[in-house]
């Protein structure tokens, strides 16, 4: 029988995503023991399975898309991706999905790694094989999220993708069904439509990316579709079966049938929290994380929950900024010092995860926002108006692309008279969310941001186009 080894630290991190690797890093920081807990591989989701190789497999699809737009190149890039190429291209941002560096950064830090199913087993102590691991002042549970699959029978034996197994495959499928409407499979189906397959999108919902301002998704889905992919909104699946000889049999609740080589479900995810011992201290198993703003679990004055879990904002960036806030904050409370929470920017106060969260879509075109929507705006009883104008009137648009095809909204606060939200659609919008971000995490008002200058001839110059709309109408 393995005798139990208990060995103490200040803070015990469960999960070695970016998150956690965040939270480690600012708790060594302060000085504090810390001990990172992780099952998989250090570095997470999204440096194997998300972020990374999702981007890294776009980046080439995305340039070709560009490139075609540029008059005396585009006949230079008329044929096919090098998919070989493309897949070695993913295959080196994921390190061959290996975390030797990753695990080597961690000890650069002086943390120390435990690999293993970490559960906690009471309050301030985490087991992790034949190891105790005890806190001193705060346990981290920043262990993310899965791909939620819908209760379909037979589903299993279908072995459908999820974010992974599309982010990871090594061979591009003929046929594709991707089912969902929101990011990963708007990225997913631009994806594999360029590389080569037949891709049909089912999606419940009326469009695409309905977290956006609906003309986001609506752009979208007119390049995909022009680019060949069978795009069919408002559907439901209603069974899926795999033949003997491999092949993906869908059917519809229109009573529709498609046969696909594989089928990827993006239809949501779930908290990893289902196998981490909350039940031993009072909580639900598989439930989100409550927490307050520095990021404590509610009810508890040691358990804190940082990224996906605690579900504020499911996105790597926004997981990595509540990490420094709860790293701080474990710091202040080890050392007795004040939080610092003054409304609305307080050092060990998250507040840009509800009010200022950037995202991009790296769709073709792309689609990036910050801040609310105007439904989302009108719905927290904000006055607003919407500001739109065509991407195209910013000269450096049509520098960039010959028919360059885009939209950029503000939404303005009328009684601030500061932006509540900001979306850019189309191609290359991408590098411009933070200057958005900034205005809109930063309260400018509209006054000052008229001495923003845009440099000339850029894209960016649509912010003048913006003001001037607003000003004139």
């Amino acid at each position: 029988m393995t005798e139990t080894e208990t060995i103490a630290y200040d803070v015990v991190v469960l999960g070695a995503g970016p998150v956690g690797e965040n939270v480690a890093d600012r708790t060594r920081a302060a000085g504090l023991t810390t001990a990172v807990v992780e099952s998989e591989l250090v570095g997470g989701e999204c440096s194997y399975w998300a972020c990374m190789p999702s981007k890294a497999l776009l980046r080439p699809v995305l340039a070709r898309a560009d490139a075609r737009r540029v008059p005396g190149l585009a006949q230079a890039v008329q044929g096919p991706l090098d998919v070989p190429a493309v897949l070695a291209h993913r295959n080196y941002y994921t390190s061959d999905w290996h975390d030797d560096g990753a695990a080597q950064w961690l000890d650069g830090i002086g943390a120390d790694l435990y690999r293993g199913q970490g559960r906690l087993t009471g309050p301030r102590t985490v087991t992790v094989g034949d190891r105790v691991l005890t806190a001193r002042h705060a346990v981290a549970v920043a262990t993310g999220t899965r791909a939620a699959l819908p209760d379909l029978p037979g589903l299993a034996e279908v072995k459908p993708w999820t974010n992974r197994e599309a982010t990871s495959a090594q061979t591009v499928p003929g046929r594709l069904v991707v089912v969902g409407g929101g990011v990963v499979a708007a990225e997913m189906a631009t994806l594999y439509q360029a590389l080569g397959a037949r891709v049909t999108m089912l999606v419940r919902g009326k469009g695409l990316l309905n977290r956006m301002e609906p003309f986001a998704g609506e752009l979208v889905v007119e390049a995909l579709t022009e680019a060949g992919a069978d795009i069919r909104t408002g559907v439901s699946v209603e069974s899926v079966s795999r033949t003997a000889d491999g092949v993906v049999v869908v059917v519809t609740g229109t009573g529709d049938r498609i046969e696909a080589d594989e089928i990827l479900f993006a239809t949501g995810r779930a908290p990893r929290t289902d196998d981490i011992g909350l039940d031993t201290v009072g909580l639900e198993p598989g439930s989100w994380l409550g927490v307050d703003d520095s990021l404590r679990v509610n009810g508890t004055d040691w358990l804190y929950g940082v990224g996906d879990v605690n579900h504020r904002a499911l996105l790597t960036h926004q997981g990595k900024y509540q990490a420094r806030i709860a790293g701080a904050a474990i710091a202040a409370r080890a050392a007795g010092t004040p939080l610092l929470q003054t409304e609305p920017w307080g050092a060990h106060a998250a507040t840009a995860d509800l009010h200022a969260v950037p995202q991009v879509v790296f769709t073709d075109p792309e689609a990036g926002a910050v801040g609310l929507s105007l439904a989302e705006a009108e719905q927290a009883g904000h006055r607003v108006r919407a500001v739109d104008v065509d991407m195209a009137s910013a000269a450096g648009a049509g520098l960039y692309a010959d028919g360059y095809k885009g939209r950029a909204r503000m939404v303005v606060d009328l009684d601030e008279e500061i932006l509540r939200g900001v979306t850019f659609v189309g191609p290359g919008v991408s590098e411009l969310v933070h200057s958005a971000t900034i205005a809109v995490a930063g309260q400018v008002p509209i006054a000052r941001l008229w001495h923003a200058v845009a440099a000339y001839p850029t894209i960016s110059e649509v912010w003048l186009r913006l003001l001037e709309a607003y000003r004139d109408n």
